[in-house]
């Protein structure tokens, strides 16, 4: 047998083992690592926000659920390029209890609703704008968007200031919504 037999047969039984390890490893429950820090700090849900339409809404109420709070304005380029990605996540992901809260600052509130009709916003759009008591809890907004990701227990797990790191030179829309996907799913 030549060397590049040998070696043709050996990288061969080496992906024949990759496989078989694969194949056993996604047929084991073995629970899947939370992507949250064990020391990560909880976050304050005890605010009361209008939405577009007037009504009140509680972020505690969203306790218990993971939760995508975003903070944003109707002006911010990169906003544009994430929020597409939330309204497929969310879709996506709303019966395993994941739930998304746009809220907007920096801005004026009347432009909200003109541009969540437009981005076919399917969450719920919140207005945040001079509200010290959020800026306290959750920035300061140093830039928008700020998102957080937060745990079913009330971590916050993740804290993106822009947009999230990508492969790409320029973020996508899909580079932005996998990015978010694979933390998210790591929570539900």
């Amino acid at each position: 047998m030549t060397t590049q037999a040998k070696f043709a047969a050996a990288f061969g039984i080496i992906i024949a083992a990759g496989a078989t390890l694969q194949y056993v490893a996604s047929r084991m429950s073995v629970p899947v690592a939370q992507s949250c820090p064990a020391d990560a700090k909880k976050a304050n849900l005890d605010f009361s926000l209008k939405d577009t339409n007037g009504r009140e809404v509680r972020l505690a109420s969203y306790k218990g659920k993971v939760l995508l709070l975003d903070f944003w304005a109707t002006w911010c380029g990169p906003c544009k390029v994430e929020i597409p990605g939330f309204v497929d996540l969310y879709r996506e992901y709303r019966s395993k209890g994941f739930e998304v809260v746009g809220v907007v600052v920096m801005d004026e509130f009347g432009k909200a609703k003109p541009f969540a009709d437009a981005f076919k916003m399917n969450y719920p759009v919140l207005n945040g704008i001079d509200r010290d008591d959020l800026e306290q809890s959750f920035g300061p907004f140093y830039g928008l968007p700020t998102t957080f990701l937060i745990a079913r227990d009330g971590r916050i797990c993740a804290k993106h200031l822009g947009l999230p790191p990508s492969k790409l030179s320029f973020p996508s829309v899909t580079s932005v919504k996998d990015a978010f996907a694979a933390e998210i799913r790591s929570l539900l």
